[in-house]
């Protein structure tokens, strides 16, 4: 990426320019042209409503602007700059491209509507010569000259031309507030008394009225564009933008309520220059004031808008080098975007060519709604997410960037679903190539990670301190388990998978004995890298980590100690061997009673050399004798049985009985399965009567030797009497997990 060519600022303008510069922008064609039309068709509270839903847009995204712009060294670009170098390349390009074509739609809009400042001249041309002249006539000479006017002298005639024109413009909104009421007709119709709009009227059309106005609002950012040309900018940008828009909301009201009072609905909707006939000498002042303000939008925006353009070429956000080279070289010592101006200048053309002012104002409004909400959000992530580079020396608040995205969205779903979908689709495309080209670049991702970082951590700290409600919930799984030999079998990661995928959450640490070095530590990050990138393949939501220590007993002593990142407490440990090594068993064995004193459930995992037959379902074998475990085995099927792995299968549930009470067992069973809503069938419950000399073990082998996977419970005597007997008993069925509940658990 080529680095952004830094303007310079001998220029040294204040606030005085971004003030001007908005204001004149703000204060422009809408309010000249539109605001009447809007005012007779919604009345005078249908017109408000616009002013202030637009502003509470508006302002949310001029606080936005203002707080990044404090943030960051602030050079050529304006807004682009100020958002690239604060959120990153590809989201500053991406918003940038947008806000490009905003900028520079908005200099068709201003030229267009400066050519209604020569209305008469077009009426009188028609009376003249029997036809009307096209409005291109005027709007094309219009945008040629100013642009010749840029390309020659560059932004220090535009900011001298602007004092001139907020002088006029002053002048004219001064003589409208001193003008009178328009005195009806002796005798006429009584629809034309002024101040018979005062309502809200038409409320089917807000929207579409609203489309129409929202171009009037977004001037407040037009001054950010002077970014590399100020001599504060940090300064000059938040008071320069804030004090544009709060003036332009106060001018905006007061200019409703005196057209209210001053004309009637009637004619506030036949005559679009209805302050002519209001303001003292109107008919001169007012179209005079009209050009006055819509030449300087254009002239603003076409200042701003090659330079957004120029700025987003240096940063190499086309795909094609030649177009980044030649649209990025300026001219002159300042640096001014010569071929930047000329492109825009041809886009600009073609909308002035091809657009009525009321479809280019709706174009407009999408582009910069689309802007504002992306804008919005990504200031709420920024806030959310706290970064540490986050230090802005102006500070607004999360919640009115948040609000300022929702209402952008809504807004843009009122007036039109399809072009709302279709315009967001779009910026999710242009974001996608330039990700493409530019990986490297810090992007969504990156916020989208400081935000979720905050959002686990507030989570876990209000879960801490609400765990006494958390116990009396449900139960759920919260499991972990250590293991030396994660790359010579993996089944007892898939069974953490299994635990993990939907109903519970699992860890599992991967144990490297020896003592904390500079050595382990690097091969415990290298293990770590290997089997994350195992488990991207398959997917899952279980949490893996490394544990580096002495011995299997002090890794098992710091494991069930660490905290779950789940936030819950971890309930469950599960340990495992390979049925053909038993000798596994035996450190297992040795740390069962130290896992037993932190009131975990235990699981050992028996892995058998057969494949997983998922498809064979899950065995659970229940004794009248294990009343403990029982409820836990059931739910633990359940949970496994919830991943995708086991859709094929289905739970089976066996009960061995050397009592002839069998039905009474079943129905208990049956009792807390259906009152726990588990999708286990009467179908599936099996009553197993061992005859005289018959053992548990030659029933489950008879009956699973080719289950997908075989629960069995285990009580704490087995550890103090012949445990490597027990669990070394089945080695001609698959895989086992045999459970040890802590305590009784709930089927609810």
């Amino acid at each position: 990426m080529e680095q952004a060519k830094t303007q310079n600022n001998n220029s040294g303008f204040g606030v005085a320019p971004v003030y001007f510069t908005a204001i004149s922008t703000i204060l422009g064609a809408v309010l000249f042209l539109r605001f009447g039309y809007a005012a007779g068709t919604l009345g005078f509270w249908g017109t408000i409503g616009i002013i202030f839903l637009g502003h509470l847009i508006t302002i949310p995204t001029a606080l936005a602007i203002s707080e990044i712009a404090t943030n960051t060294r602030v050079e050529g670009g304006g807004e682009y700059f100020i958002i690239s170098r604060s959120f990153g390349l590809k989201i500053g390009s991406t918003i940038g491209i947008t806000l490009y074509f905003s900028q520079i739609i908005s200099v068709a809009f201003y030229t267009i509507a400066f050519t209604e400042a020569f209305a008469p001249f077009f009426d009188w041309f028609a009376e003249r010569y029997g036809f009307m002249l096209p409005r291109q006539a005027v709007s094309v000479p219009t945008l040629f000259i100013l642009s010749l006017l840029i390309l020659g002298k560059g932004a220090d005639s535009g900011i001298k031309m602007l004092y001139a024109v907020n002088i006029i413009l002053f002048l004219a909104l001064l003589l409208f507030f001193a003008g009178n009421p328009i005195e009806p007709e002796v005798g006429g119709d009584l629809t034309r008394i002024p101040g018979n709009n005062f309502g809200f009227f038409n409320k089917e059309n807000f929207f579409i009225l609203f489309a129409i106005c929202f171009p009037a609002f977004t001037g407040m950012t037009a001054g950010v564009g002077l970014s590399g040309d100020l001599k504060n900018p940090g300064k000059s940008i938040p008071l320069g933008t804030m004090g544009g828009t709060v003036t332009g909301l106060l001018v905006y009201i007061l200019v409703v309520w005196k057209l209210s009072v001053s004309a009637s609905q009637a004619d506030l909707l036949e005559d679009q220059l209805i302050m002519s006939r209001i303001a003292v000498y109107g008919f001169i002042v007012i179209p005079f004031g009209l050009a006055a303000c819509t030449s300087s939008s254009a002239l603003g925006s076409i200042l701003v808008a090659p330079r957004t353009l120029q700025a987003l070429a240096n940063d190499g956000s086309f795909p094609f080098a030649r177009i980044n080279h030649f649209l990025a070289k300026g001219k002159g010592k300042n640096n001014e975007p010569y071929n930047a101006t000329l492109a825009s200048f041809f886009v600009a053309l073609f909308f002035v060519l091809s657009g009525s002012i009321d479809t280019v104002a709706g174009i407009i409004s999408m582009f910069f709604l689309i802007t504002y909400g992306s804008l919005c959000l990504i200031s709420f992530l920024n806030h959310f997410g706290s970064p540490p580079s986050y230090r802005p020396r102006f500070k607004s608040k999360w919640y009115f960037s948040l609000g300022g995205f929702i209402l952008s969205v809504w807004v843009m779903f009122m007036i039109n679903p399809f072009y709302t979908v279709l315009s967001y689709a779009v910026l999710v495309i242009i974001y996608l190539i330039i990700e493409h080209y530019n990986k490297d670049e810090k992007g969504l991702v990156d916020i989208f990670e400081g935000s979720l970082f905050q959002l686990n951590r507030r989570l876990r700290v209000f879960m801490q301190k609400h765990q006494s409600m958390l116990e009396n919930e449900e139960w759920r799984p919260s499991a972990i388990c250590i293991s030396p030999n994660s790359f010579e079998r993996d089944k007892a990661l898939e069974l953490m998978k299994w635990i993990s995928h939907l109903h519970g959450f699992g860890t599992y640490f991967h144990f490297i004995e020896g003592y904390y070095s500079k050595q382990t530590y690097k091969e415990s990050r290298d293990v770590l890298r290997l089997l994350i990138e195992s488990q991207k393949e398959h997917g899952g939501a279980l949490y893996i980590d490394t544990m580096i220590s002495p011995s299997y007993t002090s890794a098992i002593a710091q494991v069930i100690q660490t905290p779950s990142i789940s936030g819950m407490e971890n309930n469950m440990v599960v340990f495992e061997f390979d049925k053909n090594h038993p000798d596994e068993l035996e450190r297992i064995l040795d740390n069962i009673n130290l896992v037993r004193a932190g009131n975990f459930d235990i699981c050992i995992f028996a892995g058998s050399t057969y494949p997983i037959r998922n498809k064979n379902g899950i065995h659970v074998w229940i004794r009248e004798t294990d009343e403990k475990n029982t409820n836990l085995m059931i739910l633990l099927g359940y949970i496994i049985m919830a991943h995708p792995d086991w859709r094929k299968g289905r739970i089976k549930i066996f009960i061995t009985s050397t009592r002839g009470e069998k039905e009474v067992v079943k129905e208990d069973l049956q009792e807390r399965i259906a009152g726990g809503r588990l999708p286990i069938t009467l179908a599936n419950i099996e009553i197993v009567m061992l005859s005289e000399g018959q053992t548990v073990s030659d029933a489950v082998v008879t009956h699973s030797k080719y289950a997908g996977l075989t629960l069995i419970g285990f009580r704490e005597e087995i550890i103090k009497h012949d445990a490597m007997s027990f669990f070394t008993d089945f080695n001609e069925i698959g895989d086992i997990l045999f459970v040890n509940a802590a305590q009784s658990k709930l089927i609810n």
